[in-house]
């Protein structure tokens, strides 16, 4: 049996988020989407622990919770993102990480361990003044089957391989728990394939997750999982720990991540690798120094040529939300209109999961040729991409302007 995993989301507790990222609403929208599971995220925020407490219930002691008294069948799995900020060896670090837990009592304990120290309430996604090794040692210390690892590893500013804030290898990060470290998430910016570029990573389960700070965006990146049995939360820790029934991930187009490019935004410039190497790293309209993206720090570390794939690589695939689709084909700027929203209904109502639509309905018995061909097209990789950089997405487009 196959599931859809979304395992880094956000609540309405996190700051730039939607209100409207209710328990109930995520468990509608993934049933929408076709996400089998899905991370409550932001389990360390009293108010939102509260809500996971009350309103969901752990399905027959398997780590997974679903909502209560409801007929959707969204699975919760807890998870929830931490910031660490801290210094290490004279050097200013801010990381990111995923973390899961394999119940509630697990969770209560961290967020009381937490709370003795750090402000929980002030945001969903906290910001935790302590080491990744020290907080590593805590979760471990309350519970062995937490589950933690890199968020968005290659982002400038708060990850793991950061070129703002980061190291150059997970040791050097993690220290003694390296071992404990499972799996990296690629983050918006990045694929699979540019992460296969580092041997480093070939030991470790490559997630996708959308990172969502609102409901259209559950699912703009997920891991595909097989379940032989029973599904829960051991047999995902164990499957991400072991490397194994893991079917693929289904990726943003890491051209249209916000820090895919080098490049200044105030200065509206933007460049490749190769460019960055020939302006020694500095603005050719500011001469101060380029925000270095992910594309330039994965070849900064990378010891294989791009194209090279590990013998266990797990494939890929790369999506476009359908109502992003939709949208360029009724030429509407807002993802959100009245017609898309419309349109959109009705093919769900008629076909199924946006997932579904996207990945394998038979593009022959959608009604609109255009629609139909831009979704061949997506599938195909047959695009006009701009890269983003420095805090602005890129622009991917299906069709040219003519």
């Amino acid at each position: 049996m196959k599931q859809v995993l979304d395992l880094h989301i956000h609540s309405k507790y996190s700051r730039a988020c939607s209100p409207q990222l209710t328990l109930e609403n995520i468990a509608k929208t993934c049933s929408t989407k076709g996400i089998d599971i899905v991370s409550t995220g932001d389990f360390t925020h009293p108010f939102w622990y509260k809500e996971i407490e009350n309103k969901l219930e752990e399905i027959k002691k398997t780590g997974l919770y679903q909502l209560k008294n409801s007929s959707i069948k969204t699975k919760f799995i807890l998870g929830t993102e931490l910031s660490l900020v801290y210094k290490d060896k004279g050097k200013s670090r801010r990381i990111h990480l995923v973390v899961h837990a394999p119940n509630l009592n697990a969770v209560k304990k961290l967020n009381d361990k937490l709370g003795e120290r750090f402000n929980l309430r002030s945001d969903g996604r906290p910001i935790l003044g302590i080491s990744a090794p020290k907080f590593c040692a805590l979760c471990f210390a309350i519970d062995a089957n937490f589950l933690i690892y890199p968020a968005h590893i290659w982002t400038p500013w708060y990850s793991v391989f950061g070129s703002k804030s980061g190291f150059n290898s997970l040791v050097d990060c993690f220290d003694e728990y390296t071992d404990k470290i499972y799996a990296i998430e690629t983050g918006l910016s990045s694929d699979p394939e540019m992460n296969w570029r580092l041997s480093a990573l070939d030991n470790l389960s490559i997630l996708s997750s959308s990172d969502a700070h609102s409901l259209n965006n559950l699912g703009r990146e997920a891991t595909v999982m097989k379940f032989d049995d029973e599904i829960t939360y051991q047999v995902i820790y164990q499957n991400i720990k072991d490397r194994k029934n893991l079917v693929m991930t289904l990726e943003f187009y890491p051209e249209e991540g916000m820090y895919h490019f080098d490049g200044h935004r105030l200065c509206n410039f933007s460049c490749s690798p190769k460019e960055t190497l020939k302006l020694k790293s500095l603005c050719p309209v500011c001469h101060r120094p380029l925000v270095v993206g992910v594309a330039s720090r994965v070849e900064e570390l990378a010891d294989r040529a791009l194209g090279c794939k590990p013998l266990e690589a797990v494939p890929f695939k790369k999506l476009i939300e359908l109502d992003k689709i939709i949208a360029e084909t009724l030429k509407v700027k807002s993802r959100a209109s009245k017609k898309v929203v419309n349109e959109y209904n009705k093919l769900i109502s008629t076909f199924g999961t946006e997932l579904f639509i996207l990945l394998d309905l038979d593009l022959e018995k959608i009604d609109s040729p255009l629609l139909a061909t831009a979704i061949d097209k997506v599938r195909r990789g047959d695009l006009n991409i701009k890269p983003g950089f420095d805090g602005e997405y890129g622009r991917v487009k299906i069709f040219e302007e003519k």
